[in-house]
């Protein structure tokens, strides 16, 4: 698209199917660098990717060209597969059917990389629940219940 331009940054939030502690400390950086090759070989820019037991957080470039759900369905669909069959532990792997994006412009990203970044200790106090609920309300976003709790 010759003389368009554009900044598209995403926090994007998604877990595990049920909300299963599944992605333990001893595979999350090959987790982690899987969903980034994804992203990678799809045009995106995974600036930073992180998570805790039960659910990821990506900060990711996406560019105009690609909408947020096939992203999601690209980042997500693809490494389902690849975490049951490369990792033993996961087998019956699955993540949740949604997920939360929400936009991020330039000056934003240093703190939602700290927020990301910050994952282990924040969940030493908040629920995965608590949390994306938080995200939901700040960001004005009406839900039902009971897709917040799995």
């Amino acid at each position: 698209m010759a003389n368009t331009f554009t900044s598209l940054h995403y926090h994007v939030i998604f877990s595990t199917k049920s909300r299963e502690p599944r992605i333990h400390q001893d595979v999350e950086q090959r987790v982690w660098s899987y969903l980034g090759g994804i992203a990678r070989e799809n045009d995106m820019k995974a600036l930073l990717v992180g998570d805790i037991e039960n659910h990821v957080h990506l900060l990711l470039g996406i560019p105009a060209t690609l909408s947020v759900s096939k992203a999601l369905q690209l980042i997500k669909g693809g490494s389902s597969g690849w975490l049951k069959e490369n990792l033993p532990a996961m087998g019956g792997f699955a993540w949740q059917d949604g997920y939360a994006a929400f936009t991020v412009s330039k000056s934003q990203l240093p703190e939602i990389e700290e927020y990301i970044t910050g994952q282990r200790e924040h969940h030493r106090i908040k629920t995965f629940e608590e949390e994306y609920r938080a995200f939901l309300d700040r960001h004005e976003i009406d839900y039902e219940e009971e897709y917040v709790v799995g």
